[in-house]
């Protein structure tokens, strides 16, 4: 089941057990459609879509200890040239 998805399009839901038991804060069974958990998780992904080159860059930079490092011996902007802008140019925000 596509817990992210049904609690979407579902805001009430509070409890998703995989083997179909979807309820609500009282515990009340919440009947679900397939093309509204279809548009929900059509949704996400277009807004994960539109933050993932943040993650992928986040992974991409050294920690930060080696950043500074960095700096300390090289000075700020050949650390932008060296290891910021090649990070921003494989992982390019989304216009």
């Amino acid at each position: 089941m596509d817990h992210n998805a049904i609690r979407k399009a579902y805001p009430t839901v509070v409890t998703i057990d995989d083997s179909g038991i979807i309820l609500d804060a009282n515990n009340n069974p919440v009947t679900v459609e397939q093309s509204k958990i279809d548009a929900a998780r059509a949704e996400l992904d277009v807004e994960i879509a539109a933050t993932q080159y943040q993650e992928d860059r986040r992974r991409a930079y050294p920690n930060l200890e080696s950043q500074l490092d960095y700096i300390y011996h090289n000075g700020i902007d050949k650390w932008k040239t060296d290891i910021v802008d090649p990070v921003k140019a494989k992982y390019p925000k989304p216009s």
